[in-house]
This record gives structure tokens, C-alpha cells and sequence, in this order.
């Protein structure tokens, strides 16, 4: 069976780091407070002048050198964000631009933290069918630029990044064996960015009430995601006749630690199969899963035919799992 299988990861996060101890200084909060609700130490912020698809370039050459490709090696770009450089044009054609990938096809994909699995559903298909043969899938975010720092329900949460992998169509049992992608928007006010679209346009009172950040309600978020990721996990194995004993690694979207632990719990995996770096970077949205599977790609994690299990929620409501063969 033709699959789209994983040949090269990247990733790139930025060089600041805001760590709890900044927060302290002008928020009634605590080092303490965070890491024991969050499970959050620090963050990376973007630097002024770097755009999403500044750091979504730099995982992308990480991506394509381990894969041994060149940028015009690609047919398509896929990137998953919610902080594109510009409303339009898609901030895959600014990636194609400064990557030098010729004219291959290039689009983005809005699912916010779901938008790599969504990305990674997209290029799987066309793989499959025959219709590309190479495609980097990217998700990059600069939350820094839509979250609120005087809102403490939200602002130690969020930091910037991004993650990318090179997909190949190839014959056998190795790489992505199914992605499952669900929504429902009546969860919309749970988690989403009133400003600026068509239905909150820019005004100046918007802006001095500072009413465009992201908006999140937390204790509900969680409720609900705990739900979704692992329903979501458990239908990626059901649809590959596996239980959760077949399982190596669980890459989950890196939201809050709290999630995660509960999640694992409920599909009853051992702690030590669930990969968590949210200490270090914070939740990334699109880029979490990537960045992720980066890092434990190249710290030698996994292995040929590993079966690792992608999961996450995000804004939408989304959320979708990925199983792969490694």
C-alpha cells in the first residue's frame, strides 16, 4: 500500500525565553502557582522582526536536511497556524517564497492547535492517492503577538514555535496509517480570538479596550479537551485494530500538564510513553505535536515500526489524532 511516510523532522524555537520569574514581576502570580497548575516553566517569545514564517522556515531546513531534499524537491506545502503573517496571502506561499521551492502548491490551514494533525490529514490523502509525492507539513505559531500580558488566565500559557516534517509517498506498512479530524463549533466562546475578522472588525475603542486578544475560559477548556484527546486517541487505535498496550510513544498537543496527566489516565498508557515538554515551551497551538515529534525523533526515542499516537484539541472547536508506523 502507497504511504505517506515520514522521511525528515525539523523544528525552531526562538531564542527568547521568558521565564516564569518575568511574570512575577508584574503579575500577581508565582513560579510556584504556574508550574503547579501548568506544568509551564518557561516560554519562547518571537523577536521583534520574526514572523511566523520566519520560524516556520527554519524548521522547514531542518526537515529537508534530514531528509536529504532540497526545497524544490517539494510539491506542496502545508502549514497549520492561527498567527499567520498576514490575513491573506497564506503564510505557506511566504515559506515557499523564502524557501526558494519553486512553484509547488502552498496553503494554510486554520484548526488552531488541531492544525498540524489537520495539515498532516491533507498531505496524507493526496499522498495516497497519487496525486504529490513529497509534501512539508508545518505548524508555526507566534502567539506572543495575539495574547493579552495583563491577563493572567491566558498570557502564562502561550509561547511561539514552530515544527515541520518532510512526508513521502512509499510502498509498505511504514508511516501514517490514519488521521481522524472532528469539530463542533458551539464550543466557539470556550477559546477564540474575537479580533480582527469580518465579524469583529478593527475599531479604536476595540483596540484601548483590548478587546482583539486571545480569549480563553479555562476550567471549561478543560473539561472538554480531556474528553476530546482521549476519544480521539482511542478511535485512531480502534481503526487500526491496536489497544493502547501497542502503543510506544503518545505524542499528545502540549496544553497544560494537567491535561495531559489526566488524559493519560484515562487511556491507562504508563506515564513514561507520553511525551511532555510543555515545561519548556509552553502550549504552541499548531506547533506543539511537531516540535514534539522533533525532539523525540533526534534524542533517538523512535524507532523503526514504533506505533506513536498524535492527539490534540485546539479553538473550534477541533481536535484529531494521527497513528503512525515509525
Amino acid at each position: 500500500m502507497r504511504r505517506a511516510r515520514i522521511i525528515g523532522t525539523g523544528s525552531y524555537m526562538p531564542e527568547k525565553v521568558m521565564a516564569n520569574s518575568d511574570f512575577e514581576k508584574y503579575l500577581d502570580t508565582t513560579d510556584e502557582w504556574i508550574v503547579t497548575r501548568t506544568g509551564i516553566r518557561e516560554r519562547r517569545i518571537a523577536a521583534d522582526g520574526e514572523f511566523t514564517s520566519d520560524l516556520a522556515v527554519n524548521a522547514a531546513r531542518k526537515a529537508l536536511d534530514m531528509a536529504g531534499l532540497t526545497p524544490t524537491d517539494l510539491d506542496l506545502i502545508v502549514v497549520g497556524t492561527i498567527t499567520g503573517d498576514y490575513p491573506w496571502p497564506a503564510t505557506a506561499c511566504i515559506v515557499q517564497d523564502k524557501l526558494g521551492a519553486g512553484q509547488c502548491g502552498a496553503y494554510d490551514l486554520s484548526a488552531a492547535c488541531s492544525g498540524f494533525l489537520y495539515a498532516l490529514n491533507n498531505a496524507t490523502a493526496l499522498i495516497e492517492a497519487g496525486n504529490i509525492n513529497r509534501a512539508l507539513v508545518i505548524g508555526a505559531e507566534t502567539l506572543s503577538r495575539i495574547v493579552d500580558y495583563e491577563d493572567r488566565n491566558t498570557c502564562l500559557l502561550f509561547g511561539d514555535g514552530a515544527g515541520a516534517v518532510i512526508l513521502e509517498g512509499q510502498d509498505g506498512d511504514q508511516g501514517v496509517l490514519s488521521t481522524h479530524l472532528h469539530a463542533d463549533g458551539s464550543y466557539l466562546e470556550l477559546l477564540y480570538q474575537p479580533g480582527f475578522g469580518t465579524a469583529v472588525t478593527p475599531t479604536e475603542a476595540l483596540v484601548r479596550d483590548r478587546g482583539y486578544f486571545l480569549k480563553m475560559q479555562g476550567n471549561e477548556v478543560f473539561k472538554v479537551a480531556v474528553k476530546m484527546l482521549t476519544e480521539v486517541a482511542q478511535e485512531a487505535l480502534a481503526k487500526n485494530d491496536m489497544t493502547i498496550a501497542d502503543v510506544d510513544l503518545l505524542i499528545p498537543h502540549q496544553a497544560n500538564i494537567r491535561i495531559l496527566e489526566a488524559t493519560a489516565k484515562r487511556l491507562k498508557i504508563d506515564q513514561d510513553k507520553v511525551f511532555v515538554n510543555v515545561d519548556k515551551y509552553g502550549n504552541t497551538s499548531a506547533a506543539t505535536i511537531p516540535v514534539a515529534l522533533d525532539e523525540a525523533n533526534r534524542s533517538g526515542r523512535l524507532k523503526d515500526n514504533n506505533i506513536i499516537v498524535l492527539n490534540a484539541f485546539g479553538g473550534g472547536f477541533t481536535w484529531a489524532s494521527a497513528c503512525l508506523r515509525w
